[in-house]
Order: structure tokens, then C-alpha cells, then sequence
């Protein structure tokens, strides 16, 4: 059954849920409501028997028309029926009941009516009452009130209880039942129009509810059919519920995969155009050393060295440009992946000069390294730091100097290079971009578009600025939330 109805439309559930909670609300009002009814109902019944026989001294006037009963006074029945169709008998404590000749008839004695009978004349006994259904000889249903019968031996006698004997008073149902049949229908009828109606409501308000979803659908059917990234779900604004915030997810989700999709595009052609130049040359130099065997011509040694430099260099830029691709196409995990860890960014600025020195062993580099620890990956924060000192040690003059300074989690890197202009500033961490005056030195353009990344994925900033005191040259700034001492904990986050 389950399995049914997870397998009917969302629609469909839903109509149905709506009919089930009106169809239990409705049925619990019904049910409520008839008993109440009958509550009030047979009060009132009880109300009238009560009436009835609310005059003792009346009693030994209706025992008098009894007849086959023993020591029982003379009296007038016809004031003591209020209405018609009373039963009127007495019983006695052996169960034996003597109907009066006005009664409609002999109502059938149970045990509660015996017991009435049985404990009249005892203390108490006159506060004994019985109320009950039950049944006359006939079959008919009727209201029972049994109580000890009480008489007068004369005018002005107060009434006593006789003992060993109770009054039964009942009236028929017929009435009652009959009302109560006729509110059970009305209840069941109007329940299950109630219930018709609520089924139709959900189902339209169902079908109204999920109409932005099945746009939704129709549109996420289309991005998959046709790879359509351009797609956008209208969204009625100022709406801020489940179906706008899905819509704007959407929305989202689709522009986020467009951009991925477009530098994607992007990097691969950037990577092709990059790759290109290098295997130009290895193809040409290469082909230049075959042909030098294939013909038996030999190139002069000078030139057959620097062929061989060439490709050397050539393959080492090659390697240098995949080591830098493979780097941009890691996921963007951010500072909580799995490879980072607390680190000492003071010992990994160390490694980095040592690394700088012997790339430009003609340069002065200063260094003024306080202690730092941080969050991140060692060897991507490494990389990092590398790709910043290379640069400047690359755009250096001929025994120039690096000044490099960590303080309170900000690592500078001034050179005394050419600087660079402001028109190119915002174009300096872009994936492949070099400028001009950088072009003809060795290089892929990736450099700080893996520092930027590094950087950001540690929760940190990156900037580069023109120098001005002295003016000349570029100052790389990178800063990164931690503390100077370690935590206590290695799992704890610093910042």
C-alpha cells in the first residue's frame, strides 16, 4: 500500500493526504457531534421521566390500578401520564412485575431494577436510581427509570417507602432513534461531500502549488536534453518562498555551471595557445637534429649545445606549464580540505627563500621573517610564496635587491624591478595573462592565478601595488588570519 501511493504523482499524494485530514477532522467532528446529540437527547427523555414522577405521593393513586399486586392502596393512574405511551409497572424484589392497565405495555426486569426493588425500605434506599435502555415485551426500545416506590396511607400522610417493591417508568425511543438516525445520515452525507470537496481543493490547489515546479522540471528536462546553460526560471519578486528560493537556486546553479563551463573553455584554449609555442620549437629543434643525422651532415658543435640547451629549456617549460594546469584543474575545496593543517608560515618562507637564492644567486634578498602560524596546505602555501619571490626575482635588475618581510600574518615581497602599470593591475592574477614588457620571458601566465587561488582558499587576501618609498618597483602583499603562537589543539581553527 505504501509503495502504491509513493509511486502516484506528487500531485496525487498530496490531493490525498488532504482528503485523508479532512476526512479524519470531518469524521471526528460527526462522531463527536452524534454523541452529544444522543447525550442531550436521552437527558432529556431522563428529564421528562423525572417529571413523571417527580410526585410521591401519586405513587399509591398508580399502585391502586395495578392489578395481581398484594397490599397496594386505590388511586386515579391518569395523573401521573404527562404524556402517552408510558410504561408503568412495579417489581418486586423477586423480579415479578405487575403492569399498570394504562401502561404501554411490560417492559422487561434486568438485575439493576431487581436490586432497586430488593434494597427499598434500607437507609439510603431512597436515593437509589436507575437509568437505562432496555426493551419492552414487543421488542420495542425504550428509556428505563426504576426507583423505590413510595406511598401515602392517607390525605396529608407523609410518603414512605415500601419495601421489597420499586416503580418502573419508561417511554419509547421510536422518537429518539429515529432523530438520531436522521443526524447520522446528515452527518455522513455532509461528511462526504466534506470530503469530495477537500480531495478536489488539494488536488487544485495542488496543481496550482506545483506549477513553478513543473517549470522547474521542464527546465532542468532542457538543460539535460540540449545542455542549454542559459536557461533562467522566472521568479516574481519580492517572493521569498520554497518555490522562489528553489528558482533562484536554479538560477544560480545554472549561471555557476555556464562560468565553469565558459573558463573552462577558456582555459583550454588559453593551455592550447601556451602549449602550442613550446611544441613548435621542440618539433622545429628536433627535426633540425634528425635531419642533421639523416643526411650525414653534422651541426657544429656550438650549435648542436645550444639546440640540446633549447630543448632542455623547451621541456622545462613544458613540465613547468603542466605542474601549473594541473594545480588550476585540483577542485576548489577551500581552507577545510583534507590536506590542510596548521603550519608555521614562518618555516615555509624560509624554504621558499633558499629556493629564491639559488634561482637568482646575483640578487641581494633580505629577509626579516617573524613567527606565524597558519591554516592551509604546506605544499600549495609553499608553491604560493615560490610563485611570488620567482616573479621577483625574474623582474629584478642585475644585483638588485628583495626585500622580504612576515609580521602579524603579512608577508611582503618588494623588488626594485620596472614596476608594473595601473591599466594592468586588474588583469595580474588572470589565468594566462602576461604583460607586454613579460612576454619574451620564460613564464605560462599562470603564476599568480595560483597564488590568488592559494591564498583565498586559506582565507587570506593577495595584492599587488606599485612601490613608492623609494618609488620603483612592486610590492606582493599576502595576508593570512592565524597567530603568532601554535594552538593547543592541532585540530582547532585559528583566526
Amino acid at each position: 500500500m505504501i509503495r502504491r501511493f509513493r509511486a502516484l504523482p506528487l500531485r496525487s499524494r498530496l490531493a490525498l493526504l488532504v482528503a485523508a485530514a479532512v476526512a479524519f477532522a470531518v469524521a471526528a467532528v460527526s462522531v463527536t457531534c452524534w454523541f452529544i446529540v444522543q447525550g442531550r437527547l436521552y437527558a432529556q427523555v431522563d428529564d421528562d421521566l423525572k417529571q413523571a414522577t417527580q410526585r410521591p405521593q401519586q405513587y399509591s393513586q398508580v399502585v391502586g390500578t395495578l392489578n395481581n399486586c398484594t397490599q397496594t392502596p386505590q388511586g386515579a393512574p391518569s395523573q401521573l401520564r404527562t404524556r402517552e405511551n408510558y410504561y408503568l409497572e412495579l417489581v418486586q424484589a423477586d423480579g415479578t412485575a405487575c403492569v399498570s392497565s394504562n401502561s404501554a405495555g411490560l417492559v422487561k426486569v434486568t438485575g439493576a431494577d431487581k436490586r432497586v426493588a430488593q434494597e427499598a425500605g434500607s437507609a439510603g434506599s431512597a436515593d437509589r436510581v436507575v437509568r437505562r435502555n432496555g426493551t419492552d415485551d414487543d421488542g420495542n426500545a425504550v428509556r428505563v427509570r426504576t426507583i423505590p416506590l413510595t406511598a401515602t396511607q392517607g390525605l396529608g400522610t407523609e410518603p414512605q417507602i415500601v419495601p421489597g417493591t420499586a416503580l418502573l417508568v419508561a417511554t419509547p425511543l421510536r422518537s429518539t432513534q429515529s432523530t438520531l438516525n436522521d443526524l447520522a445520515l446528515i452527518l455522513l452525507l455532509v461528511s462526504g461531500i466534506g470530503v469530495l470537496g477537500a480531495g478536489a481543493a488539494g488536488l487544485a490547489v495542488a496543481r496550482a502549488g506545483l506549477r513553478p515546479v513543473d517549470k522547474l522540471t521542464a527546465a532542468v528536462e532542457h538543460v539535460a536534453r540540449t545542455e542549454d546553460l542559459t536557461v533562467r526560471i522566472p521568479v516574481d519578486e519580492p517572493a521569498d518562498d520554497e518555490i522562489a528560493r528553489l528558482s533562484r537556486s536554479f538560477n544560480s546553479m545554472t549561471a555557476s555551471l555556464a562560468s565553469s563551463r565558459d573558463l573552462q573553455q577558456q582555459l583550454i584554449a588559453d593551455a592550447g595557445h601556451e602549449l602550442r609555442t613550446p611544441l613548435t620549437s621542440l618539433r622545429t629543434n628536433i627535426e633540425l637534429l634528425t635531419r642533421s643525422e639523416e643526411t650525414g651532415r653534422p651541426l657544429p658543435a656550438a650549435d648542436r649545445k645550444a639546440l640540446l640547451a633549447s630543448v632542455k629549456a623547451q621541456m622545462t617549460e613544458l613540465a613547468a606549464l603542466i605542474g601549473d594546469l594541473q594545480e588550476l584543474s585540483r577542485p576548489d575545496t577551500g581552507q577545510h580540505s583534507d590536506r590542510t593543517q596548521i603550519v608555521a608560515w614562518q618555516d615555509i618562507v624560509e624554504s621558499a627563500l633558499r629556493r629564491a637564492r639559488l634561482r637568482g644567486p646575483e640578487l641581494t634578498i633580505t629577509a626579516d621573517v617573524e613567527p606565524w602560524y597558519v591554516r592551509a596546505e604546506p605544499s600549495s602555501l609553499e608553491r604560493a610564496v615560490v610563485n611570488i619571490l620567482d616573479n621577483a626575482v625574474k623582474f629584478s635588475p642585475e644585483a638588485g635587491t628583495i626585500e622580504v618581510r612576515l609580521a602579524d600574518g603579512v608577508l611582503t615581497v618588494r623588488d626594485h624591478g620596472p614596476g608594473i602599470d595601473a591599466d594592468e593591475l586588474p588583469h595580474v592574477f588572470d589565468r594566462f595573462w602576461r604583460s607586454p614588457g613579460a612576454r619574451a620571458l620564460p613564464g605560462s601566465g599562470l603564476g599568480l592565478s595560483i597564488v590568488a587561488r592559494t591564498v583565498q582558499q586559506a582565507g587570506g587576501e593577495v595584492s599587488l601595488a606599485p612601490a613608492t618609498d623609494p618609488p620603483g618597483g612592486t610590492i606582493a602583499t599576502i595576508r593570512l588570519p592565524g597567530a603568532p603562537t601554535p594552538p593547543p589543539r592541532q585540530e582547532e581553527l585559528l583566526g
